[in-house]
């Protein structure tokens, strides 16, 4: 239980957002919602890709596949999805294009999942 734990998110997890006593009842359409983003970030691959990028502040494709020991379209694939959610952002640069986490709510709850494996 002494094990050192990485944080990615470098802010306070202190929370200004009510805590799950206060909010509704959770309603069948945000169940769903809720539900597609966490089959969306329960896969392996995209966990890893989430990590990576966030330590690195950004990679582009051919250097996240060859972190991931992947193929560059396998990766670029997954980070299209990544993107087209939202938690993702990319820039070309020539013929690269760069990719970054600006979803932090996914940071933090990554970091959370890695504190929660490690404890």
């Amino acid at each position: 239980m002494g094990k050192h734990v990485e944080r990615l998110d470098k802010s306070s997890h202190a929370s200004v957002e009510p805590n799950t006593q206060e909010r509704p009842l959770l309603p069948e359409e945000s169940a769903a919602e809720l539900e597609a983003l966490f089959k969306m970030l329960g896969n392996r691959t995209r966990l890893r890709m989430i990590y990576a990028l966030t330590r690195a502040g950004e990679m582009c494709v051919t250097e996240l596949a060859e972190a991931l020991e992947m193929k560059p379209q396998a990766v670029s694939n997954q980070l299209q999805r990544l993107s087209d959610r939202g938690i993702l952002a990319s820039k070309r640069t020539g013929i690269n294009i760069y990719y970054r986490v600006v979803d932090m709510c996914v940071v933090s709850l990554l970091d959370r999942g890695i504190h929660l494996k490690e404890v």
